[in-house]
């Protein structure tokens, strides 16, 4: 706040109020008291953003970029991302292009671990210290809430048990059953047909006993995603993700678990699990490793809809529609029978949708599919996504967004973020080890069905950011006589790629082993090396990005003995 003093006191003031520090008086006319503007804080999360949709941005200089923080929105909506620079409002309202959007992405690069070993890796950048990367546990800014009772609050603890006291009382009366079945009575059997035996009286049993014994017999057992309802604490994270997408208002979630319930009796999911539906849609939808915090990874690959053929046959009339939305289902409820629904058990999918080539907003078709897919995940799969990871983001696709955003609750937009094509490898990094990221979208790990006999996901990978017009190098220090395998990439590369051993041994020369060679995008994406190495000595990695952007430089290594 300013001074005091930027203001004349008037003559005289009846009493005059106490002033600090006063300046002398002016010849202009009276300053009006007035605050220079601060310099703009950090952008960090705000409640309830209405679109645009919530991207992964950078914040032009001088403030620093964005960062992602934990716990801003009041509970229950605490998965809020970072919000857009502008006022909420539609981005094409504002004429702004995606290409604007796309350069505040975020530009924060996590780094991995390098393998253990007997040989210690350094790395140098030309001009500058030594430099060493690590990659943070966690960088997902959403914090996915506590499904372990203990971990409540009381307010919370006391709407689940609300909740399962409605379940309870609903499995009783046979409220889940549909009106068929609770239309289908046993028959009592015809006095003719009793036998005429005469057998001793029945054991005096305990009424209570009886009664107990009556209760459980006509008890509804209902299960959902495999989960037997109210008959372990399995119960309680399957109630809980009905509660907060209901933002534990507990008659709101019991309406919403009875629909669910309905809803999977009518669609006949048990059924739908096991139907064989065919396999022309395996390259739409796949899952692909972990992670940095443990959830599976799906990925939605819309460009293979490209295909007019695969196109027509998914998506040209409601019969095929609705076939591509069995599939679809089918396909979640298989990934979710996989999850550990066990309070503190990973219960939850990472979703990646790669926009790349996706048809766009004038395919009425897909319109009306997406539509109805939003709509039915929505009220029927409640709390099942950590992240939703929109990368190879096109121009049109903020308008389509705004179309279906009206559709979907702030709770599930707020896990929302959006990459272009240029920040998508990027995007993905900060939330997937590199080692996990398929090969096609960045990173270093091939489909299960190819062979890949040197290294697998469980190989820990080490990003370094290359910044413009440097080298980086990389030191692999030898301590024995041993078989250096190792795998690198830049993604886009536009870079040199060069290796050579250097020994200890001041009368023996360097060996070339990958002479300084221009890497082009369309070249290879991984080049992987295997050296034997005969004295001591280290191997030199070095990179040299003469572009003007920054690059992302992926590495790993492993030792194998070798003896004469």
């Amino acid at each position: 706040m300013a001074e005091d003093s930027s203001t004349p006191t008037p003559q005289p003031p009846p009493p005059p109020p106490p002033i600090t520090e006063q300046e002398e008086p002016r010849p202009p006319p009276p300053i009006t008291e007035q605050e220079e503007p601060p310099p703009p804080p950090p952008i960090t999360e705000q409640e309830e953003q209405p679109p645009p949709p919530i991207t992964e941005q950078e914040e032009p200089p001088p403030p620093p970029p964005i960062t992602e923080q934990e716990e801003q929105l009041p509970p229950p909506i605490t998965e809020q991302e970072e919000p857009p620079p502008l006022p909420a409002a539609p981005m094409t309202a504002e004429g702004r292009s995606l290409a604007a959007m796309m350069e505040k992405e975020s530009s924060s690069s996590p780094t991995t671990t390098p393998p253990k070993s007997k040989q210690e890796v350094v790395e140098t950048e030309q001009e500058k210290p030594l430099v060493k990367h690590n990659i943070p546990q966690s960088l997902i800014s959403f914090k996915e809430e506590s499904n372990i009772v203990a971990d409540l609050s009381e307010v919370e603890r006391k709407a689940l048990q609300e909740f399962k006291k409605l379940v309870q009382e609903a499995l009783n009366n046979h409220q889940f059953a549909s009106k068929e079945e609770n239309k289908q009575t046993p028959e009592a059997e015809p006095d003719s047909d009793k036998s005429t035996e005469i057998k001793p009286p029945p054991e005096e049993e305990n009424p209570e006993k009886q009664a107990v014994a009556a209760v459980e017999e006509a008890k509804e057992e209902v299960f959902i995603w495999g989960v037997p309802l109210l008959k372990d604490d399995r119960s309680d994270v399957i109630l809980l993700k009905f509660l907060r997408a209901r933002e534990f208002k507990v008659m709101d979630a019991f309406t919403m678990i009875k629909n669910t319930i309905k809803w999977r009796k009518e669609f006949g999911i048990d059924r739908l699990v096991d139907e064989d539906l065919g396999d022309d849609l395996e390259k739409v939808v796949f899952m692909h490793g972990y992670d940095r915090d443990g959830h599976p990874v799906c990925y939605n690959v819309y460009g293979e809809f490209q295909n007019k053929e695969l196109y027509q046959k998914t998506f040209s009339d409601e019969e095929r529609r609705m076939k591509f939305l069995r599939w679809r289902i089918q396909y979640l409820e298989r990934s979710i029978r996989k999850l550990d629904f066990k309070p503190g058990g990973i219960c939850t999918i990472f979703q990646v949708n790669d926009l790349k080539n996706s048809p766009g907003p004038g395919k009425r078709e897909l319109r009306l599919a997406t539509k109805q897919a939003v709509q039915l995940l929505q009220d029927n799969y409640p709390e099942f996504v950590a992240k939703q990871v929109f990368i190879n983001v096109p121009w049109w696709y903020l308008a389509f967004y705004t179309m279906i955003s009206p559709f979907m609750t702030q709770r599930t937009k707020s896990k929302f973020v959006f990459a272009g094509p240029s920040k998508s490898a990027e995007t993905l990094f900060k939330y997937i080890s590199p080692a996990h990221v398929p090969i096609q979208y960045g990173g270093l790990s091939v489909d299960y069905c190819d062979c890949n006999p040197e290294f697998t996901i469980d190989d820990p990978v080490t990003d370094i950011t290359v910044k413009p017009a440097t080298k980086q190098t990389v030191e692999i220090i030898i301590y024995e006589k041993c078989i250096i395998v190792w795998e690198i990439r830049v993604v886009g590369w536009e870079v040199s790629y060069g290796a050579e051993f250097v020994p200890d041994a001041k009368d023996q020369y360097a060996i070339i082993i990958q002479k300084p060679t221009k890497m082009a995008p369309a070249d290879e994406p991984v080049v992987c090396t295997r050296f034997k190495v005969g004295n001591l000595g280290k191997v030199l990695l070095t990179i040299d990005n003469p572009t003007s952007k920054k690059k992302k430089f992926l590495y790993r290594f492993k030792i194998e003995p070798f003896s004469d």
